[in-house]
């Protein structure tokens, strides 16, 4: 049991909550309510934007290609600062860095309801992905001190339910709010709820034992500067850019990587957790994180276009044949979540992603007119793999670090979720640039291909330990 003080006579002004003790069952629920409120709307941030960019290039009257930029900094944002910012919390508290950002994040969000022109709409999207990245880089690391050990597959659950159900309705979301009201809404709506979100969150969220290592600021600026210029190739690379600007940010990404990985080597909590790749269980939980990340975003991205395209569906058919995915995702995301509190995630998650596998090779090679039911148990069969695997697989990333790394566990989680999301946009438009014609199929292929990879690496976890997880069962 922990206690404020050595002294019972000189109480601490905060009680420090230690990883697997949790909070009382009430504030317990408050806090967690905070973390699904700033989660869901960090998420569907992401994914309600690109929706939305023909209607804000309109009414700000600038061209396709500039408004991506609305796009690009959001994204641009988060990746830069999500793995310092992780670091950060590791010193300053977690509860700290989640709340800053969240104020943050409800700020720029009414600043993207005012903006006026391009700039200040890409500013205000800059300084929102700021703020979601405080909150996305520590809220994994929030829910291991939230729950006690026992119940903490019911906490990831939660978690990766409101994140998978968030990325996935977002279009939705987005085409409902812009048919009744005018694209500055899809940020205004923000802010009632971030201020909820703050309300909840200053007397509910734990305080957490703070580390004494100090802030690497130059290590801030390199992981910003490797991930920058890899976000930005990324998204080049998508919107075909010159083979030669693509190339120069990539051979920027790696130099500074390298300049990272050096720096980082001897330091005692490195940013770029280089020490928690030494375990085996955190290297192929990541590795399992990105590939199938980027299956869903691979399949997201195609799935629209090859409804339309290829099978010649309405818009409103396209919305309800994309409707079982997240609802197998809500059905699942939760029973895995508790299962993984008994069972190896190894075998879990290599279960849920041979399941996206499936369903994602049987939409490659879906009939040429298939009926609503030959397209909906496929997409229902992939939507439960992917919540199937994605409970074990946080929970399995958290818990192979030590408690005090929970940070950098926490950054790495946001980091493997944006960068799959990424490379699997990025390579659905490289399938459309290959074959017009059959390049939505060539993507779902692709995604096939990426969650089978991460499936293989599920199933290799059997073969580790993991030094800092409890039993299953226990």
């Amino acid at each position: 049991m922990s206690t404020t003080s050595d002294r019972p006579s000189e109480p601490a002004p905060h009680h420090i909550v230690i990883a697997g003790e949790g909070l009382p069952p009430d504030q317990r629920g408050r806090a967690i309510l905070t973390l699904l409120i700033a989660v869901g709307l960090a998420t569907l941030d992401t994914a309600i934007a690109n929706t939305a960019l023909p209607a804000m290039a309109l009414d700000l009257n600038t061209t396709p290609a500039s408004s991506v930029w609305i796009v690009t900094a959001y994204q641009l944002a988060m990746m830069v600062s999500l793995l310092p910012l992780a670091a950060l919390g590791e010193i300053v508290g977690y509860r700290r860095i989640y709340i800053w950002g969240l104020v943050l994040f409800t700020a720029a969000s009414l600043l993207c309801a005012v903006a006026w022109s391009l700039p200040s709409l890409v500013v205000a999207r800059f300084l929102q992905g700021l703020g979601g990245a405080g909150i996305m880089s520590v809220n994994t690391a929030l829910i291991r001190f939230i729950y006690p050990t026992r119940s903490l597959g019911r906490g990831v659950g939660l978690n990766t339910l409101i994140v998978a159900i968030a990325f996935t309705v977002g279009p939705s979301v987005a085409s409902a709010i812009l048919a009744i009201a005018p694209w500055p809404w899809l940020f205004a709506v923000n802010v009632p709820l971030g201020v909820l979100a703050i309300a909840l969150a200053i007397p509910a969220l734990p305080h957490t034992p703070l580390s004494s290592h100090h802030f690497d600021l130059r290590s801030a600026l390199l992981n910003a500067a490797a991930f920058g210029m890899l976000i930005l190739a990324i998204g080049e690379g998508a919107h075909q850019a010159e083979t030669s600007v693509v190339l120069a940010e990539l051979l920027s990404a790696l130099v500074c990587g390298l300049f990272l990985l050096r720096r980082q080597a001897s330091h005692p909590a490195p940013m770029l957790p280089v020490d928690l790749f030494r375990h085996p269980m955190f290297t192929l939980s990541t590795i399992t994180a990105v590939c199938s990340f980027a299956a869903q975003g691979l399949a997201f991205v195609s799935l629209p276009f090859f409804f339309h395209h290829d099978l010649g569906r309405t818009q409103v058919e396209i919305g309800l044949l994309m409707t079982p995915w997240p609802v197998a995702v809500a059905i699942m995301a939760p029973i895995a979540g508790r299962l993984s509190d008994r069972y190896p995630v190894g075998i879990l998650g290599g279960v849920g992603l041979a399941m996206l596998c499936f369903g994602l090779f049987s939409m490659t090679f879906m009939p040429e007119r298939p009926d609503a039911w030959e397209i909906s148990w496929r997409m229902l069969i992939c939507g439960m793999g992917f919540g199937f695997f994605q409970s074990p697989n946080l929970k399995a990333l958290m818990t192979s670090a030590p408690p005090e790394r929970s940070g950098g566990a926490s950054g790495i989680v946001a980091t493997a979720r944006l960068l799959g999301q990424s490379i699997g946009a990025a390579l659905v438009a490289l399938c459309f640039n290959l074959s017009e014609l059959h390049g939505s199929r060539f993507a779902l292929g692709a995604g096939a291909a990426f969650a089978g990879v991460a499936c293989l690496a599920s199933f290799l976890r059997l073969l580790t330990k993991n030094p800092y997880a409890p039993a299953p069962g226990k």
